[in-house]
């Protein structure tokens, strides 16, 4: 059980969810299906995305280079788009967007071809590689990915996971007040993931983010239909740091959060 979920349900009164943000969320920058390492197809995660009142759900599955994964390779991902757009022409209840959780390499380059990134209407940008980088290089490494035109969100910033024994991960060590500044100057926002194994960035860093100015995305970072619910978690985080609920880009409308950058 991650410790900060056995807190939560530990607590007089579980779950305090404030309601009016949860409610205010429109979408979801960060979902994951069959085609890499989710558990449901398209149509399943879509079905559970209408079920919770969502207009619009991006589908982001991994990138190539993580074969444990099984990340999109280019063909794929363009199979990918075809079928989202296919689904697209036959439903209009929910908007599906096209996307992919990129890795971001060593250098701060990106795990996907410009032409595809460039067809692609979110780009969440996560290190999931070299954790333990040392402090100066993962800056630089971060600062390049978040300062990248294409990228939309920076996911799960620390890579940290809250789980006790086997499962925990110390997070990353980096200047976050170069990230989050380059975050801030190119439009970029940080991700709450709200997976409660996660709980990324940690409570500190949301505030220097938000010192800052930047913008946020509060995702579930859902690998099943039903983990689409973990964004309560993330819009109770999001609540008690009293950020303004216009700096979510998961309450904007579909139509906004496209003509973004």
């Amino acid at each position: 059980m991650p410790t900060y979920l056995d807190t939560l349900q530990s607590e007089p009164e579980p779950f305090p969810f404030d309601d009016d943000l949860l409610g205010a969320l429109r979408g979801d920058c960060h979902a994951h299906t069959e085609w890499s390492d989710g558990g449901a197809p398209i149509d399943e995660m879509a079905s559970a995305a209408i079920a919770l009142g969502h207009e619009w759900l991006a589908i982001t599955d991994h990138s190539p280079r993580l074969t444990v994964a099984n990340g999109l390779t280019a063909q794929r991902l363009s199979d990918q788009i075809d079928r989202i757009a296919d689904w697209n022409s036959r439903n209009s209840t929910l908007r599906l967007l096209t996307g992919i959780e990129v890795d971001i390499l060593d250098d701060g380059a990106l795990d996907q071809s410009d032409e595809l990134l460039r067809r692609l209407d979110i780009v969440t940008a996560s290190v999931h590689s070299k954790l333990r980088m040392d402090h100066d290089a993962m800056t630089t490494r971060m600062v390049a990915a978040v300062s990248d035109p294409r990228v939309h969100v920076l996911g799960h910033c620390t890579g940290r996971r809250v789980l006790s024994g086997r499962g925990h991960r110390p997070p990353s060590t980096f200047d976050a007040e170069a990230v989050f500044r380059a975050c801030a100057d190119n439009g970029t926002a940080v991700e709450i993931n709200s997976r409660p194994e996660r709980v990324d960035p940690p409570d500190d860093l949301i505030e220097l983010a938000m010192d800052l100015g930047c913008l946020f995305a509060i995702d579930s970072d859902a690998h099943a239909p039903g983990q689409l619910e973990f964004k309560a978690l993330g819009a109770q985080r999001a609540v008690e740091h009293g950020i303004d609920p216009d700096r979510i880009v998961t309450t904007w409308s579909a139509e906004r959060l496209l003509s973004w950058k």
